[in-house]
């Protein structure tokens, strides 16, 4: 699991770097004759108009923060942390390797989001693009299915440990929770339900670890290391009883109840 995190720490890395680049050449190639850089228009009834260099501007911010947007705000970080620990549960060091279970995981967080991205696409994205709905408009809409699949999957503990650190009043309702509340508990929801699953995971491999160990102790081979002999088992064990099809359920189904 630690090299799983520490190529997603390495992505992030590189793509705020490549966003600060990105954000420090934009300003300069659009200011030129004829393209005003911030062009601010109040249209009354219609909102806010911006112009298309700050447009640009906003986008490429978006592009820098989407890494940091899918880890927060997605299914991304149970899906990645149960398939690691499943790995570390086998005893096959680097097999799956990291980019095999970051693809496995992208695409099971794109189907587990579908109804949320579609939801999002119909209420905010078509409207705005249809000139229907102004910006402002549009990032409401598209905060309102974004925030009830957080809140679905968030406990209420969680959400009330950190309203009473910022000192927030609970009595306002869920709906009113800020974004600063409730990422971090989206999260720590998030990481114990992984752990969770990650736990009841490992626990006939355990099992078979043990059996393996007390065997070659009795046989008297002690100098034999039992997780050389355990694997087969173990990936014996996973073939027979269809392991990936069943966690691919039961993590999909884990978000579905809860929805």
């Amino acid at each position: 699991m630690c090299g799983v995190l520490g190529l997603i720490s390495n992505q992030l890395k590189w793509s705020a770097l490549a966003g600060l680049v990105m954000l420090a050449w934009v300003p300069t190639a659009l200011a030129a004759p004829g393209l005003p850089l911030v062009n601010i228009i109040d249209a009354g009834n219609e909102g806010t108009q911006y112009s298309l260099s700050l447009q640009v501007l906003v986008l490429m911010t978006v592009l820098t923060l989407l890494p940091s947007i899918l880890l927060m705000m997605t299914s991304f970080v149970r899906i990645v942390i149960v398939m690691s620990l499943l790995r570390q549960a086998l005893g096959t060091a680097q097999t799956p390797p990291n980019q095999v279970l970051i693809g496995l995981s992208l695409f099971l967080t794109f189907f587990i989001m579908s109804p949320v991205i579609d939801t999002v696409y119909e209420k905010a994205y078509q409207p705005y693009l249809n000139e229907t709905i102004s910006a402002e408009q549009a990032l409401e809409e598209a905060q309102i299915p974004i925030r009830a699949f957080m809140l679905n999957q968030t406990r209420q503990e969680d959400i009330a440990m950190f309203a009473e650190i910022a000192n927030y009043d609970e009595s306002l309702g869920l709906d009113k929770v800020p974004f600063t509340i409730l990422a971090p508990s989206f999260l720590t929801s998030e990481l114990k339900t992984a752990f969770t699953i990650g736990f009841l995971i490992y626990i006939p491999f355990v099992v078979i670890d043990l059996v393996v160990a007390s065997v070659l102790m009795s046989m008297g081979m002690m100098m034999l290391s039992p997780m050389m002999i355990s694997m087969p088992f173990k990936l014996m064990l996973f073939v027979v009883a269809d392991g990936w099809a069943l966690l691919m359920q039961s993590l999909v189904s884990s978000f579905l109840v809860a929805q």
